[in-house]
């Protein structure tokens, strides 16, 4: 148990680590979402780039925000389901932008695979805590 919990301080720190980063860059992505708000024009049907990118960035970094404050998240089981919902390429506007445009946007690029690597640092902590609650209560 005290193995876990190790692994669980290690894990949080570089969580928060990540989303320290991942602000610095999605401020230094200023230029390229710009760029990409006009080529991706909003639709009735779906969110644009910008929407989607948005949402997964507040959902995401929201988790991770709760983690370095409480070393936690509110309702765990909901956000583990939707933390393994929220894959980036399972969005059509994100998975189209980057099958065609990944190479003109490496700075987006590389904050979507960063973004998408916290979710999964994310949901991989929660799981572990998950499974440790029932030996600690």
């Amino acid at each position: 148990m005290v193995q876990v919990q190790e692994k669980l301080a290690v894990q949080r720190d570089y969580i928060v680590q990540l989303w320290g980063q991942l602000t610095v860059d999605y401020q230094n992505t200023k230029a390229e979402r710009r760029n990409i708000a006009e080529r991706y024009p909003s639709s009735e049907e779906e969110f644009t780039f910008s929407e989607e990118l948005e949402l997964l960035t507040i959902s995401i970094r929201g988790y991770a925000s709760q983690i370095q404050e409480t070393e936690t998240v509110n309702n765990c089981e909901p956000a583990i389901v939707h933390l393994q919902q929220l894959r980036v390429l399972d969005r059509p506007v994100l998975a189209q932008f980057y099958k065609e445009e990944r190479l003109h946007y490496p700075q987006i690029q590389s904050y979507l695979w960063r973004l998408d690597y916290l979710r999964l640092l994310v949901l991989e902590y929660l799981q572990m805590q998950q499974s440790v609650q029932p030996l600690s209560s």
